[in-house]
């Protein structure tokens, strides 16, 4: 039991990490010293879904499932629960690719909303020089 418990504890810190690297941008957009969080993980993120790599919490999830004798899954973390959600036939490469760009590209406009020059506010206080 205590096994199931902790798989599904590292499930949910995987997809609140997946979920930061998809829309931590939008924090960016609010605080703009979330940056220092967001962009490591982002790059993190990247990195992962363009090589092709498999996540650490992935094989972390599956030994703690395996541990409770739970069936384990084949595939990755994305794979097992969100695109067999989003995409029933599975995930291709080409779909792993372009799903990674649109969030790389997502969060540059955020970036780019966030720390774009703003004009200078003109204040209301007549200045005495």
């Amino acid at each position: 039991m205590i096994w199931r418990a902790l798989a599904d504890l590292v499930v949910m810190l995987h997809f609140g990490f997946v979920l930061f690297v998809a829309v931590g941008g939008l924090l960016v957009l609010r605080h703009r010293r979330a940056v220092w969080v967001h962009l490591p993980a982002a790059l993190w993120g990247a990195a992962i879904e363009f090589g092709g790599w498999t996540c650490p919490l992935t094989p972390l999830e599956k030994s703690l499932r395996a541990a409770g004798h739970a069936a384990g899954y084949e595939g990755g973390f994305i794979e097992h629960y969100i695109v067999a959600v989003l995409y029933p036939s599975g995930l291709t490469r080409p779909l792993q690719l372009m799903l990674g760009a649109a969030v790389v590209v997502s969060n540059l406009v955020f970036y780019w909303l966030a720390f774009r020059r703003r004009p200078a506010v003109q204040s209301s206080v007549p200045s005495a020089f």
